[in-house]
């Protein structure tokens, strides 16, 4: 059995591969002073990143988990997630407001992806 570990330290691997499956650790934006459109977008950017590294794309996202410092910006983190994503190829996904690492964090976005 072998898992590809990719962006390891003690806490956390940015990346985990395992029997054609990409598992990214949740990712947020660097620019915390930004709103939440942008911060979802460089996130989405981050993922896009990580699943090139493992052979895949967010067309074969399986499943997403995000979660939000306000419920509050859901309308604004939906547009650019729509945006972003290809039509007719979204995951199983879920949203939930939750306290973030800062109150300068307001998303964070976790997908898992097969790979071909």
């Amino acid at each position: 059995m072998t898992i590809h570990r990719s962006g390891t330290n003690k806490r956390l691997s940015k990346l985990v591969i395992h029997r054609g499956i990409a598992y990214l650790a949740g990712q947020v934006a660097d620019n915390l002073n930004a709103p939440v459109e942008v911060q979802t977008k460089e996130t989405l950017a981050k993922i896009d990143a990580l699943l090139k590294e493992a052979g895949t794309d967010k067309t074969k996202i399986l499943s997403a988990q995000i979660w939000l410092a306000s419920m509050g910006d859901a309308p604004k983190m939906n547009a650019a997630w729509e945006e972003w994503m290809p039509k007719d190829q979204a995951p199983a996904r879920a949203t939930v407001g939750a306290p973030l690492a800062s109150e300068r964090h307001l998303v964070e976005i976790k997908v898992t992806a097969a790979i071909d």
